[in-house]
């Protein structure tokens, strides 16, 4: 047991803690939330309101419900196709993205609700499993280095300066980070500084978004965005999220139906305020605990943070996100993708399970969709006798 896992597994039946450790773990997962976000309202158009409020609303029950860093992050492959626009022959309009995140709620709450999400679960070996996670920190840690690539010089001196303060409790490395990054965004744009001035608070209500809805977006929102997302869904914010929560609390365990039915919660409620897609997934509970927190109330603050954000300040979330320069969240997700590389170490005894583990975290770090299907089938052939190394 890893020494993560023994503070994990001790301070866990404590209640939700607010101290500055889970003050500092709320914002580790910042480097998938941010760079999502400023993709759909700078490339789609995307309301920042709707989106914003509804992943701080889902935070904060998350964190009451689960009691542990369970994460809320955006779908990555709805946000790679809707953001990228991959199918040129349609037009992905907000409104086909509020249609995905309203079919991806009913299909995670069917699976949930109805055991199928346990029972597909029982069919992926742990090897597979492992093998998700592995790819996953992976990516997160290659991501993370192309986003540092784009300042190299502000990128070294995060990285280099949060491994040597990693160990630090009494300042959490988290907000020297952040502070850090502040102050670079400012030395390089000082107009910055205007910019915040310049903000005013309002307050603003939640309107319903479905009403307008399209058939017409409706299918685009299903065909394009929904359905190829549920294979990586099933194997990053389903299976992989379950095994890493339950390795790191578990006294604190929980089930794929469980963890199906929350996410499919929080994406039939976000999906009427205009909510892009939101899951479970791995690498935000690897964030989260990476930088200090062990409870779900680090999620409850950051839910807080973004409620405030979206009520009072909804004009202006791009300014506040232009405070995080973007070799600093390659920082965080790089040492996320590390974190949660860490928990997929233990391989097996078995030749053909390490071999499994190792092959699918290749292809995750490609297509998790694929690395799924693939992983399983080769755990079986092994299993029978087809394969033989």
């Amino acid at each position: 047991m890893t020494d993560e896992t023994q503070v994990a597994d001790q301070t866990q039946f404590a209640g939700n803690r607010f101290d500055r450790m889970e003050w500092a773990g709320a914002f580790g997962d910042l480097g998938t939330l941010i760079p999502f976000a400023v993709a759909y309202i700078s490339l789609l158009k995307v309301d920042p309101y709707g989106m914003i409020l509804a992943f701080g609303i889902a935070n904060i029950c998350v964190g009451l419900y689960y009691r542990t860093p369970m994460p809320v992050q955006p779908m990555k492959a709805i946000g790679a196709v809707a953001t990228t626009q991959a199918a040129q022959t349609i037009v992905i309009t907000p409104g086909a993205v509020y249609g995905a995140g309203l079919v991806t709620g009913i299909i995670w709450l069917v699976l949930g609700m109805t055991g199928a999400a346990r029972k597909v679960a029982d069919l992926v070996s742990r090897p597979v499993a492992i093998g998700i996670i592995m790819g996953l920190g992976f990516s997160f840690m290659f991501e993370g280095i192309k986003m540092m690539a784009q300042g190299w010089a502000l990128g070294a001196i995060g990285l280099a300066g949060t491994l040597l303060l990693l160990p630090n409790r009494v300042v959490p490395v988290m907000f020297l980070l952040l502070l850090f990054g502040a102050a670079a965004a400012i030395f390089q744009n000082p107009a910055l500084i205007q910019e915040f001035a310049g903000m005013e608070l309002g307050l603003r209500l939640p309107t319903w978004q479905l009403g307008s809805l399209t058939w017409n977006e409706l299918v685009i929102g299903t065909l394009f965005l929904a359905l190829p997302q549920v294979p990586l869904t099933l194997g990053n914010a389903v299976i992989a999220i379950t095994e890493e929560n339950n390795r790191l609390f578990p006294r604190r365990a929980v089930s794929e139906n469980r963890v199906s039915v929350s996410t499919g919660l929080m994406n039939l409620f976000g999906s009427t305020i205009g909510a892009i897609p939101m899951c479970h997934g791995a690498g935000g509970m690897a964030g989260h605990v990476r930088f200090g927190a062990h409870t779900g109330g680090a999620t409850i603050i950051l839910g807080v943070f973004l409620v405030g954000l979206a009520l009072f300040l909804s004009g202006s979330i791009e300014t506040v996100f232009r405070i995080f320069p973007t070799p600093v969240l390659g920082v965080i997700l790089f040492l996320t993708g590390g974190q949660l590389a860490l928990g997929s170490c233990d391989f097996g005894e078995g030749k053909n399970d390490r071999f499994v583990t190792l092959t699918t975290a290749a292809f995750s770090m490609w297509n998790i969709g694929l690395a799924f299907l693939f992983g399983i089938v080769l755990y079986h052939a092994f299993r029978k006798g087809w394969v033989k190394l």
